[in-house]
């Protein structure tokens, strides 16, 4: 059995639907249950729900052969696996976002709110920036209205809650979207399987363009 870690949520339901067009269904995966973990035997697939964030773990400790994981992780965690295709869904970008009316001040230190530590502090060590790292794991657009923080560095899709909150993209980082990834090993020792996988994955990605 090929093992392929799929996110929870709907980025996992729209990436399973490209491997099911592709040719690589597995019916049980779509029945009504609480069920994690769906086998394919004819196809030699056994597909399994992990949280987003985890999918590159998976992959990287050999429970998983191959996944899909957000840019975002792969560039936070920097995971040690091969990334083979953008699935070119999932798409949305990296920003800073602050009050419209932001201005930066370069004589103190700028508060940042994030929990992209390592992309927030790359993007503004390129910029020559010193900055106060503040490290939230939810609701980060409440910083800056209670004055928790400058600026924040998440990820946006329409920006619709910014605006609700009153906050705006003030800088794009970079885009992000989903990509298909593999554990080195299993990439070596079940290449024709997951290399199948990919081109199928790769057609999906063309016809929907």
């Amino acid at each position: 059995m090929l093992n392929i870690a799929l996110p929870k949520g709907r980025l996992g339901e729209k990436v399973y639907a490209m491997f099911a067009a592709a040719g690589f269904d597995c019916p049980a995966i779509l029945e009504e249950n609480r069920r994690l973990v769906f086998e394919n035997e004819a196809l030699g697939l056994r597909y399994f729900w992990v949280k987003p964030s985890d999918v590159a773990v998976y992959v990287e400790r050999g429970a998983a052969d191959a996944g899909v994981a957000g840019k975002d992780i792969l560039l936070e965690h920097a995971p040690d696996v091969y990334e083979l295709l953008d699935l070119k869904t999932g798409i949305c970008r990296m920003a800073v976002a602050g009050p419209a009316d932001f201005r930066d001040d370069s004589r103190r230190r700028l508060r940042v709110a994030t929990k992209f530590d390592r992309i927030a502090g790359e993007y503004y060590a390129s910029l020559g920036r010193d900055i106060d790292v503040i490290h939230l794991n939810g609701s980060i657009e409440l910083a800056p209205l209670l004055g928790l923080s400058d600026v924040i560095v998440d990820i946006v899709e329409t920006g619709a809650t910014l605006r609700e909150n009153g906050l705006a993209v003030l800088a794009e980082i970079l885009p992000i979207s989903a990509r298909f990834i593999t554990n080195k090993a299993s990439y070596e020792f079940c290449r024709e399987q997951i290399e199948a996988l990919r081109r199928g994955l790769e057609k999906q990605t063309e016809e929907r363009a």
